[in-house]
């Protein structure tokens, strides 16, 4: 599987109402933190996260998070690129 593109270094912090969201994983979406189908083709697919009341949530915004689609800090570990 390829490797999600990083589109930012830090989480994306959301007030979110209850409802389903699809976090996209392949980091391409134009729609950052939510999936906008860009992710056709690279055999990578959302996560979809089910938010049961409202609440503060903080996005994974490296794509590299443990805990997808959550951020862990994942992005203070991330290398700079070359």
């Amino acid at each position: 599987m390829p490797e999600p593109a990083i589109p930012q270094t830090a989480p994306y912090v959301i007030d979110c109402e209850p409802g389903t969201y699809a976090w996209c994983a392949c980091g391409r979406s134009a729609r950052q933190p939510y999936c906008d189908g860009s992710h056709k083709g690279t055999g990578m697919t959302p996560v979809i996260e089910n938010v049961v009341a409202t609440r503060k949530v903080a996005w994974c915004g490296c794509k590299h998070s443990q805990k997808r689609p959550f951020c862990d800090g994942s992005h203070t570990k991330l290398r700079p690129p070359a």
